[in-house]
């Protein structure tokens, strides 16, 4: 057994450090008393018996000697352990874990240290995560607000440089000057909801919402741009589900947003169904088409504001990309969930809420 060995099992036999610096002490002690009562009781005895004191005396300083530096050397090098740790923390490092040669005090404070590494690893990752996402936001907005801004100046200038008299040509540059307009009307919006959500500024009113109506205006108001793509729109909710506890107008818009985004990516012949049903947690509602679907590598990204994968993963408008990730601001501030469901074809979209009591 090593000396370095020896220490740790004393001191770890010891205890608290109160306890180990009175195990030396008693070791220091006890020869020095020993020492005495064999003084006292060869007082009278020859020279010899003198020297017999002198050399236990001696026998227990250096016994005390050893004893201390063993015990003190395993303190020491715990606390260098510490600093050295908390050093290297200092200077950047964050896989830094501390160990101490027993369990004591220092012990205490080493894991302390280390659940401290560990909160500050974690808080700087979501610190350097949520600046990436900071980053990749002003990036996709700068993108999406540049296409349509760049196109508006070249039309307005068209239109005010007079190249078309054709008064057909310059209506028809009008219209595409709507769309564009639309387009950033949307972003905005969009943009300002899902900041509003995020920093959980929400003053709906929340009211039973019937759902066979509610998603049967919202069917309806879809029918014309489903139709235009050749594509057959369908409710399925049955009569005698219970009301929903939610905003209408905010659960309507996730309905226009989920609809809009199936139409878009569904081909011509295909379908779209929005059903309802309850559920012990409340209410489920899905809505699913016959599209092309989404990769399996990208379906836990869907919901993240201005992803895109292959072929527009999120489908979003091709403006934005904000569209899901309203949807899902809006139904977890409800206080249910969404998420995509598995499905053989195309992309069923569900999410739940709470049922009026």
């Amino acid at each position: 057994m090593t000396v370095r060995s020896i220490s740790a099992w004393a001191r770890e036999r010891a205890g608290s450090l109160p306890r180990q610096f009175a195990l030396v002490v008693a070791i220091v002690v006890a020869p020095v008393l020993v020492a005495l009562f064999v003084v006292g009781s060869l007082m009278v005895v020859s020279e010899h018996g003198a020297a017999l004191v002198a050399v236990i005396v001696a026998a227990a300083g250096l016994v005390a000697i050893v004893a201390a530096r063993l015990v003190a050397g395993g303190i020491l090098r715990d606390v260098e352990a510490i600093r050295d740790g908390l050093v290297a923390v200092g200077r950047g490092k964050r896989e830094v874990r501390i160990e101490t040669s027993a369990n004591d005090e220092l012990a205490q404070l080493a894991a302390a240290a280390n659940v401290m590494i560990v909160q500050l690893r974690d808080e700087e990752a979501a610190r350097d995560q949520s600046d990436a996402a900071r980053r990749d936001l002003i990036a996709a907005v700068s993108h999406d607000l540049r296409t349509p801004i760049t196109s508006l100046r070249l039309l307005a200038e068209a239109i005010g440089d007079d190249i078309f008299e054709d008064p057909d040509t310059r209506r028809g540059y009008l219209r595409r000057m709507t769309t564009h307009i639309d387009a950033l009307s949307v972003l905005i919006d969009d943009l300002f909801e899902l900041s509003r959500l995020e920093a959980g500024d929400i003053s709906w009113t929340i009211e039973q919402v019937p759902l066979q109506e509610l998603v049967g205006e919202t069917v309806e108001a879809m029918r014309v741009q489903a139709e235009a793509k050749g594509v057959a729109v369908v409710a399925e909710v049955p009569d005698t589900l219970r009301p929903a506890q939610a905003n209408p107008e905010k659960l309507q818009r996730v309905l226009f947003n989920l609809i809009q985004n199936a139409i878009r990516h569904t081909p011509a012949d295909g379908s779209v169904v929005v059903r309802a049903k309850s559920i012990a947690a409340g209410i489920e509602l899905e809505v699913a088409d016959t599209g092309d679907g989404i990769r399996p590598e990208e379906r836990e990204h869907v919901f993240t504001a201005f992803y895109r994968g292959g072929t527009e993963a999120a489908r979003t408008s091709p403006g934005a990309g904000l569209g899901l990730a309203v949807s899902r601001a809006i139904v977890e501030a409800h206080g249910g969930r969404i998420w995509l469901a598995d499905a053989s074809i195309g992309t069923r979209v569900r999410f739940s809420l709470p049922a009026a009591m």
